[in-house]
């Protein structure tokens, strides 16, 4: 079995709305559909599926989605004894979880107390419901942050080390774990899970589309599946479990939930679609707050990739055309992707120096792409960005006392506030919003079991990760998704591990 790095690090972006500057849904889509296939292979580590002639008629367990959720759901349920199996609907395994940049939040861990950052499991809920506008599912949120530093001790024990910590929009510590080269934590992690999967010898398909959930005297039994879009076979199983993401790469449902995002397009891979989510309800599965679909801030917009919140978290400024700062850079996306539309230009230049470029890694492959100017002076760089030299000389000196101060008089900043920016040369990326994450998805409890419609289980049926709703609220708080798919996937094959047990 041939396994390869991949080598993109860091998040695809998307484009602005067509009223703002965007190019038009048709393009657009246009371009997902030409860059898919590309993307699939350079942004996911490469996999030699399972040979469907080692395909068993029946698993204990039945876990849809290869993504950082579902692997660490097969992971957990192997080491429980089982016999599970993967089905991955894309060519490569690695889903959206290889396209996540910023890193994992995690509160009260060893690698904070390590470093001397106070954190408590307390400040972690309140700051993630004070993100969500507090709407998140409180139960879900309570089990998340309370399981969130075990989860780093647990994939330390796969060998994933996240020792890195940065801070992100809506947290007021240092809580965002990444590799310990200040990389984008998405590659990193596929690779980790990707290697423990294949150490433990967990059959993964790939080019299997699971069509349908099959139920049997109102428990899951298994599940159809389609191989390499041509032959159909019923898998049996005690158990399945959902992780096939979102689905912002799928627009018309996106724009039926929120017509206010029509003319998006997607950070998302390809086969982010909706498939675990319509399959469910199908069941009769419950559903919560499809309508709650976030936009990222900083997106470079002729190439789409995703700007990591990581540049920000390490000290970087928004200035507007005007050379200017325009807002809090560190506040949540919503309120910082909301300014950034109210700006005339609907645009924003991220500024940053040197010494900030080597803490944040993924910052290389942007430049590899085109994406970031320079200058050896604060001057020169406004010059090369047709800014007036002189106001944004101003904005940079006024920035870098507000750090030395420990005080942003202009907009309150309170994190990523260690580095001045003076270290040259500068550098600037010009960004602007782009659809991101859906927040909304299957209902479950905090056993990662799905309720129906009236809030009960449906026996056998489990979900993780962003095809579930109710843990953001209105609002993710960057490195909390990964998290998430760590934290509700482990819990997912724990779970079903015990149910298969007991039936």
């Amino acid at each position: 079995m041939k396994w390869k790095k991949g080598i993109m690090t860091c998040l695809a972006g998307t484009l602005l709305l067509a009223g703002c500057g965007a190019k038009k849904e048709e393009t657009a889509v246009t371009k997902e559909k030409e860059t898919a296939t590309t993307e699939a292979v350079s942004g996911a580590s490469e996999h030699q599926s399972t040979p469907l002639e080692e395909l068993k008629d029946s698993y204990d367990v039945i876990i849809v989605g290869a993504g950082g959720g579902g692997m660490s759901a097969a992971i957990e349920a192997k080491d429980k004894g089982l016999n599970p199996v993967i089905f991955e609907k894309m060519p490569v395994a690695g889903g959206n979880t290889v396209k996540a940049s910023a890193g994992m939040n995690a509160s009260n861990t060893h690698y904070q107390k390590e470093q001397g950052i106070e954190d408590n499991n307390d400040l972690f809920f309140e700051e993630t419901l004070k993100g969500g506008k507090e709407t998140n599912d409180q139960e879900l949120l309570r089990y998340f942050v309370d399981h969130s530093a075990e989860a780093i001790d647990w994939l330390d024990g796969l060998g994933i080390e996240l020792s890195n910590i940065t801070t992100t929009g809506g947290m007021s510590v240092k809580r965002t774990h990444r590799p310990a080269d200040g990389s984008a934590v998405g590659q990193y992690l596929v690779d980790g899970l990707q290697r423990n999967v294949y150490e433990r010898e967990i059959p993964l398909f790939t080019n299997a589309d699971v069509k349908e959930i099959i139920e049997k005297d109102g428990k899951v039994s298994g599940a159809k599946v389609t191989f390499n879009n041509k032959e159909e076979k019923e898998i049996k199983s005690k158990a399945v479990i959902v992780a096939t993401g979102g689905f912002g790469a799928n627009l018309e449902m996106v724009s039926e939930y929120n017509p206010d995002l029509k003319g998006f397009v997607t950070t998302n891979q390809e086969g982010s679609q909706g498939d675990g989510i319509k399959m469910i309800e199908k069941l009769g599965g419950q559903v919560v707050d499809l309508e709650q679909i976030q936009i990222h801030p900083t997106v470079e917009q002729e190439t789409s990739y995703l700007i990591t919140e990581a540049v920000r978290g390490e000290g970087a400024i928004l200035v507007s055309d005007e050379g200017k700062r325009f807002v809090n850079e560190l506040e949540t996306r919503d309120n910082v992707s909301a300014a950034i539309i109210a700006l005339p230009e609907k645009a924003a230049y991220l500024i940053f120096d040197a010494s900030l470029r080597e803490r944040v890694k993924a910052i290389d492959f942007y430049d590899e792409q085109g994406l970031v100017k320079q200058g050896d002076t604060i001057e020169d760089l406004a010059k090369t960005l047709a800014l007036k030299p002189d106001v944004l000389k101003e904005t940079v000196d006024t920035w870098n006392q507000a750090v030395k101060d420990g005080k942003d008089a202009e907009f309150d900043r309170t994190t990523g506030m260690e580095h001045e920016l003076s270290q040259a040369p500068f550098y600037a990326i010009k960004i602007a919003p782009g659809i991101h994450h859906t927040m909304g998805g299957v209902k479950i409890n905090t056993n990662a079991e799905v309720l129906d419609k009236d809030g009960h289980v449906i026996p056998g049926l489990y979900a993780a990760g962003e095809a579930t709703g109710g843990l953001h609220g209105k609002n993710r708080i960057g490195g909390n998704a990964v998290a998430d798919i760590i934290i509700y996937g482990r819990q997912s094959g724990n779970q079903a591990s015990e149910y298969v047990k007991a039936n």
